[in-house]
């Protein structure tokens, strides 16, 4: 058997490599196992029906899925992060959100003919590519399979529930600090440091995201560094005092004005 064999996947793209599946493994049922584990879904490998999965290796820079483009696909980030983001008529791009391992992309191809958004690759990535021809057959025979989309359907339903979080702050630099908070929890949730991580998107990135301009989010790095709250090395972020920006975070309606900023900075003096 061509260890490269896979079905193909039916959205429009370049550069589609496919990826060889791990030593041992075949194109079909072990792909199908490896999203589960992906998910953290345990189940006996002989149990998981025989379902081929495209593996998609994604580049930096370059789209999972074009907005207006027909949809065909559910995407299962297997490494590396997207944004996703709106182009409107004057050509903005808005960015809409980041997602990371075991995260679902292009879960509108469900109910809709076309992308309504687009998904871009921040890092060298790959997906695991569902085909929603068909994916009801395919969850009939695989109810494990069904219960994983259903979670990941909840768990977006969450991500929007957190970005009216953050955008409910007036302060940028407490939109910033939610931001953070919330990546740290989804980076403990993948397993990795909740405290220390490297952001692969950029500050015009985030300042979209949070609706403020790139030089605010510059500078709203630096008073959190300054009041002791995290520690900025270009773009690896430490967490230094979790409890302290949990509590910073709380301010939802408060402005940050030039004599809080200089409490807080007094405060991180007196505290190292």
């Amino acid at each position: 058997m061509n260890p490269l064999r896979a079905i193909a996947d039916p959205s429009p793209g370049r550069h589609i490599k496919l990826l060889p599946p791990p030593d041992g493994a075949s194109d079909g049922r072990s792909a199908l196992a490896d999203l589960l584990r992906l998910m953290c879904v345990n189940t006996e490998e002989r149990a998981v029906p025989d379902i081929p999965l495209l593996i998609r290796r994604v580049g930096t820079g370059e789209a999972l899925f074009r907005e207006g483009l027909p949809a065909h696909s559910i995407y299962f980030v297997r490494s590396g992060t997207f944004k996703t983001l709106h182009t409107g008529l004057d050509g903005y791009e808005q960015v809409l959100g980041f997602f990371g391992k075991a995260e679902v992309l292009g879960f509108d191809a469900v109910c809709a003919a076309a992308h309504p958004t687009e998904a871009i690759a921040l890092e060298d990535s790959s997906v695991f590519v569902l085909g929603v021809q068909g994916l009801q057959g395919r969850l009939d025979t695989c109810p494990v399979l069904a219960r994983v989309i259903h979670r990941a359907v909840s768990e977006a339903l969450v991500r929007q529930g957190e970005i009216a979080d953050v955008m409910a702050a007036v302060a940028a630099e407490v939109r910033l600090a939610r931001f953070l908070l919330n990546l740290s929890h989804r980076m403990l949730e993948s397993g990795q440091s909740p405290s220390r991580f490297v952001l692969r998107m950029t500050r015009r990135d985030i300042g979209s995201y949070l609706g403020v301009a790139h030089e605010t989010v510059s500078r709203s790095f630096t008073a959190l560094a300054a009041w002791g709250l995290v520690a900025v090395a270009n773009r690896e972020v430490r967490i230094v005092d979790m409890e302290q920006l949990r509590h910073f975070s709380l301010g939802t309606r408060r402005q940050i004005d030039d004599a809080s900023r200089k409490e807080l900075t007094c405060a991180a003096r007196r505290a190292a």
